[in-house]
């Protein structure tokens, strides 16, 4: 693999698979909802949606008819560090994804019209969410356990934003943020490394570099008391939430909470854009869907760049209420408190995870994908390394950071109650 880092600071990863004839391309952006102030939350996430409306030399429709001519694919994601843009394409059609993708890093117009379509488009995404209970139960556990830092607020934005938004407020977060020295470049497949950079050099090389964006370092302050919220809605099912404050991807106890996560709930995909595994075997499923105390249950814990949330979610049994849940929930987490797992019960754990890491890992568009992700909160060392330190977590390990941050004075517990359970 080669890394290198062009005049005008395009930091570029370029590795060659010559395993089928395709080639993945990803640009990232360093820029998300972090990166957001009350006034312009969801900003982020517009501007990714405005990069499809075209540019004088790719107007709105010839992009996608161009990618489909080649039988590639692409797509956009935000999220809360980052925004990527990525096409898999043949080959021998690479330079269709390098020129389009230069070419909206400088020239997309955000046309008022389009703008004001998108706001639409936009505000009736955020309206679809909030049909979803999960959503709106996730969006105020986020906000109780974020009063200082951006991380307050979902991707998708605020609706009292969406509503006011301006041109002008879109394109200056596109002309900050959108430039190449915040940006990666990450290249996989069939090609040959010194031709590929060439060509790299000649789509990106001569878009001049920005001034360094501003980030706004706001940390969270230590949460001193559990925090509890309660969500009513529509519906027939009751949801529970437990969202623990956790490290973010760099810290030392970031991989021995992949393991306890993995022990208790399954492991999480880290990997945003593949499948997960069954969480049939893990403590978690046994202790409250085999006993009927919920219907499902699962866990997430994704890398980021300031500390986020390990949160643990459940749909609670018809049967029971959300605080009998709770309570099955605990008292595995208590079990993991007073005593490390057994060696064989975490070496299956890792072993899920290394499968899980593996299948998100194979193939061309996942090796482009993780060469830009870990850039994103880390460097590529944490992706390389990534087996060689979750094998090195120990059952000492795993009770130790279930001791440290799985305390209730650390956590949000976050409750939605259809209207049939609010009107008993």
């Amino acid at each position: 693999m080669l890394t290198i880092t062009l005049s005008n600071g395009l930091t570029v990863f370029l590795k060659e698979i010559h395993t089928a004839p395709l080639i993945s391309h990803w640009v990232w952006y360093r820029v998300g909802s972090r990166d957001e102030i009350p006034g312009i939350t969801g900003i982020s996430h517009w501007v990714e949606h405005m990069q499809f409306k075209g540019t004088p030399k790719f107007p709105a429709g010839v992009l996608d008819k161009a990618i489909s001519r080649t039988g590639g694919t692409w797509n956009a994601f935000t999220y809360l560090d980052w925004t990527t843009f990525y096409e898999t394409l043949p080959a021998d059609q690479v330079q269709l994804a390098l020129s389009l993708e230069s070419d909206r890093m400088v020239n997309s117009r955000f046309a008022p019209d389009e703008v004001a379509s998108e706001r639409t488009v936009v505000i009736s995404e955020r309206q679809g969410n909030e049909n979803e209970p999960s959503f709106l139960l996730a969006e105020e556990v986020q906000a109780a356990a974020f009063r200082v830092h951006s991380y307050h607020h979902e991707v998708i934005g605020d609706l009292a934003d969406l509503e006011t938004m301006t041109r002008d407020d879109l394109y200056r977060h596109y002309r900050t943020y959108y430039i190449p020295n915040n940006a990666v470049l990450a290249i996989a497949g069939d090609f040959q490394t010194e031709a590929m950079l060439q060509q790299v050099r000649e789509a990106y090389g001569g878009i001049p570099a920005g001034e360094a964006p501003p980030r706004r370092a706001r940390p969270e302050p230590p949460q001193r008391g559990e925090r509890r919220v309660t969500v009513e809605g529509p519906g027939e099912t009751v949801f529970l939430q437990v969202a623990y404050h956790a490290p973010n991807a760099t810290h030392p106890d970031f991989f021995p909470l992949l393991a306890l996560d993995s022990l208790l709930s399954g492991p999480t995909n880290l990997n945003l854009f593949g499948s997960g595994l069954t969480n049939k075997t893990s403590r978690l499923y046994r202790a409250l869907v085999d006993t009927q105390y919920a219907v499902s249950v699962g866990g997430v814990l994704h890398p980021t760049i300031d500390p986020y949330l390990y949160t643990l979610h459940a749909i609670v049994h018809p049967h029971r209420t959300a605080e009998e849940t709770l309570q099955a929930l605990d008292g595995e987490i208590a079990r993991l408190q007073d005593a490390p797992p057994a060696e064989d019960d975490l070496q299956r754990a890792l072993k899920q995870a290394r499968a899980l890491f593996a299948y998100g890992s194979e193939s061309i568009s996942n090796q482009a994908f993780w060469m830009g992700y870990s850039a994103m909160f880390a460097d590529y060392d944490w992706y390389t390394r990534f087996l060689e330190r979750l094998e090195a977590v120990t059952p000492e390990d795993v009770q130790r950071v279930a001791q440290t941050h799985l305390r209730p004075q650390h956590r949000v517990v976050g409750v939605y109650l259809p209207a049939r359970e609010v009107s008993r």
